[in-house]
C-alpha cells in the first residue's frame, strides 16, 4: 500500500502538468468546461504513463518499494498486456464511481463510497491464491519482489 501512495504523489505531477497542458491548448478558462475532454485526455495520459512503464517492469514508486510486475512466466509485459492490466486497473475507481453517480451521493458519500470499495477489493487479495490482486489474475500479470543483482 505504500507504493500506492507514493504512486499517488508522483501522479498528482503528471496530472497537474497535463491538466495545465490540456487547459493551454484548449483555452479552457473553467474548470467545468470542457470536463469530460480533460478526463479523456487525463485517461490517455495515465495510460502512457503506466503502460511505457509497466513495460519496463516498474514504475519509480515500484521501484522505491522494489516491485516488478512481470507476466505469469516471469517475463516483461507486452504492450498489449500492459495495456490490458491499465484497462483493469480501473475496477479500483469504476465501481464507486458509477455507484455515486447513480445514487447521487454527495461527495462525502462518495469518497465513502470509494474508501469502501478500495478495502473490499484490497481484501478480496487475500483469498487470490498467490495473495494477488484479481486485476493482475485477469491481466496474466504478477506482482513480485524484486532486488536488483549488485
Amino acid at each position: 500500500m505504500g507504493s500506492w501512495v507514493y504512486e499517488g504523489l508522483l501522479l498528482f505531477g503528471v496530472v497537474f502538468i497535463a491538466g495545465y497542458l490540456f487547459g493551454t491548448l484548449t483555452q479552457t478558462r473553467h474548470a467545468m468546461n470542457n470536463r469530460f475532454g480533460l478526463q479523456a485526455f487525463l485517461f490517455g495520459v495515465l495510460g502512457i504513463y503506466f503502460v511505457w512503464f509497466w513495460r519496463r517492469g516498474q514504475t519509480l514508486a515500484m521501484k522505491t518499494w522494489r516491485i516488478r510486475v512481470v507476466d505469469v512466466q516471469g517475463e516483461a509485459l507486452t504492450q498489449q498486456r500492459a495495456m490490458l492490466r491499465y484497462l483493469l486497473i480501473w475496477i479500483w475507481c469504476v465501481p464507486p464511481l458509477l455507484t455515486a453517480y447513480a445514487a447521487s451521493l454527495t461527495v462525502a458519500g462518495t469518497s465513502a463510497a470509494f474508501l469502501v470499495w478500495v478495502a473490499v477489493w484490497a481484501a478480496l487479495s487475500h483469498f487470490h491464491p498467490l495473495k494477488q490482486f484479481w486485476h493482475d489474475e485477469w491481466a496474466g500479470t504478477r506482482l513480485v519482489d524484486y532486488r536488483p543483482a549488485g
